[in-house]
């Protein structure tokens, strides 16, 4: 669990204890390499840690995202599934099977810049998903 350690230094910065749950969880997301769900990470979690619960890891996701270690992502249906907060970047997900792929922050800095300078809000962040129908959805 030593990549959740690495954010150690940033939870206490912010008055926050450093719990072995939450030092389950944030391995699990930094090693995971795409998004969870909750009951994904309970279930890769759980390994590690038994006594975890899975309210507690709603409970932790919501907390980490709250201070910027994850970042939740709407993957359609009320659904959210997390991943680590490192990289701006946003996702266009299909309507019919699900797959998703990534969109670069920089395709729309402009877009954040002009919603800056029109409403008067600085440093807006947020993790926008798209929807649509993928290249292969649309052939059948």
């Amino acid at each position: 669990m030593s990549c959740g350690l690495a954010y150690a230094p940033q939870l206490r910065s912010l008055g926050y204890r450093i719990t072995p749950q939450r030092m389950a969880i944030l391995h699990v997301l930094c090693h995971s390499g795409k998004h969870l769900t909750p009951r994904d990470v309970y279930q890769k979690a759980k390994k590690d840690f038994p006594t975890l619960t899975e309210p507690t890891v709603y409970r932790t996701l919501e907390f980490l995202a709250k201070n910027g270690l994850a970042r939740p992502m709407q993957a359609g249906k009320g659904r959210l599934r997390y991943e680590m907060a490192e990289d701006d970047h946003h996702h266009i997900v299909c309507r019919v099977c699900g797959d998703e792929i990534e969109v670069e922050h920089e395709l729309l800095e402009s877009m954040y810049r002009k919603m800056e300078s029109t409403s008067g809000y600085q440093r807006i962040d947020s993790h926008v998903t798209f929807f649509g129908v993928c290249p292969e959805c649309l052939k059948t």
